[in-house]
């Protein structure tokens, strides 16, 4: 068995066992690379395991309508080619290695299924991605809030959206929730905005962007502008810890719902997520993720950047909020705090309502493909040792 290993990052290792890639993020520099990983250790937790399959087994896949997605994967194309050819994108290889089937799409008939669906055949080689013991993770929804607001402070209009601060620390943490809530920033960092309701300004938090309805008649877009660098730490799981649902109730509908009907308590619990966000308006087409895309409803996804590069293409294999088969391409667009692992995901269902409750229903176990360059240079590079020097 041929092992080659070598540096990733500062914090990272690369093992290739026989064409299978395999990804550990360990800051331990003593990995005996004479036998290969025990998958049963603490380190298989923290691996991203890559097994190249056809598309046969992409259940779902010639039944996908692949043209939905395309506008978002062009999306990513435009991403790409604003950075260097030479950067690397972590397993993804270079983005010089996309750029090819980035000017391809240029003569594909975005309207024709089959035609998109031929495209990403000729162009892509799936891998199946597990973390060194299962192939199986969590997927779980996420969606754009809307909220009233006005621009200055006055009647209903008291909960606060900041502005970055100037001196938010770019590698340590800032003011906790608490202290911010308390009046922390009052007088040193602009409100951007003004809404008239704490828990849906926190469910904003949570979600990272929305729509806030103007007393003046506009309607605008907020979106992430930075956190206070605290430990993220989920309604659900706050209340659950209180005693005030059980783990049958913990949807974001029962979240919410509770928060409001219990307003007094639901001030103090919420204050237990000692992460804040700070917030700017955003012009264009709809909330903006982690690689500045505009997202795509039910069709960009948000993964953990440290295994999956943000802007490739990801065959998801699930089930819906109401049990049905979920089978999509997707792309990589976003990121979250609570996205930690190498199978995990959290789909972007849209905004409003109708999005609210696909996404909070949203909790289920899946797995996914990841689709990289199917060129026989970085094919190559992807199983030697001059992938990511």
């Amino acid at each position: 068995m041929i092992i080659a290993y070598f540096d990733f990052t500062k914090f990272s290792k690369i093992l290739i066992f026989a064409g299978i890639i395999t990804l550990t993020t360990t800051c331990s520099p003593t990995i005996d690379i004479k036998k290969p990983i025990d998958t049963q250790s603490s380190i298989g937790l923290d691996r991203l395991v890559l097994t190249a399959v056809d598309y046969s087994k992409l259940l779902g896949w010639d039944s996908d309508v692949q043209t939905q997605v395309f506008p978002a994967f062009k999306r990513s194309c435009d991403y790409f080619t604003k950075l260097s050819p030479n950067r690397s994108i972590g397993i993804g290889g270079l983005v010089g290695d996309w750029l090819s089937s980035c000017v391809a799409m240029s003569n594909v008939n975005d309207k024709d299924s089959q035609a998109v669906r031929d495209y990403f055949e000729t162009w892509f080689q799936p891998f199946l991605v597990s973390d060194g013991r299962n192939t199986k993770g969590l997927f779980t929804g996420y969606f754009e809030i809307e909220l009233r607001g006005s621009q200055r402070r006055f009647g209903a209009y008291q909960v606060p959206l900041y502005i970055r601060p100037k001196d938010l620390p770019l590698d340590s943490t800032y003011y906790s929730r608490v202290e911010i809530e308390a009046g922390a920033l009052r007088g040193n960092v602009d409100e951007l905005l003004w809404v008239d309701d704490l828990v849906d300004a926190h469910i904003l938090h949570i979600q990272g962007s929305g729509r806030v309805h103007l007393d003046n008649g506009r309607i605008v877009q907020v979106g992430y502008n930075g956190s206070n660098g605290h430990k993220f730490i989920g309604l659900g799981r706050i209340l659950l810890d209180h005693g005030k649902i059980t783990h049958k109730d913990t949807t974001m509908q029962t979240v919410r719902t509770w928060l409001k009907m219990h307003p007094i308590e639901a001030k103090y619990l919420m204050a237990k997520n000692p992460r804040y966000i700070f917030f700017r308006l955003i012009d264009g087409d709809g909330p903006v993720g982690a690689a500045g895309i505009p997202l795509t409803k039910e069709r960009s996804m948000a993964v953990d950047p440290h295994f999956v590069p943000l802007g490739i293409p990801i065959w998801l294999d699930s089930t819906d909020s109401d049990g049905r088969p979920l089978r999509r391409l997707m792309v990589a667009q976003d990121s979250g705090a609570a996205i930690k692992g190498p199978v995990r995901g959290d789909i972007y269902f849209g905004t409003g309502e109708a999005a609210f409750n696909k996404a909070g229903r949203m909790k289920n176990a899946g797995s996914y493909y990841i689709l990289l360059p199917k060129k026989p240079d970085f094919l190559k590079r992807l199983i030697t040792r001059s992938i990511l020097k």
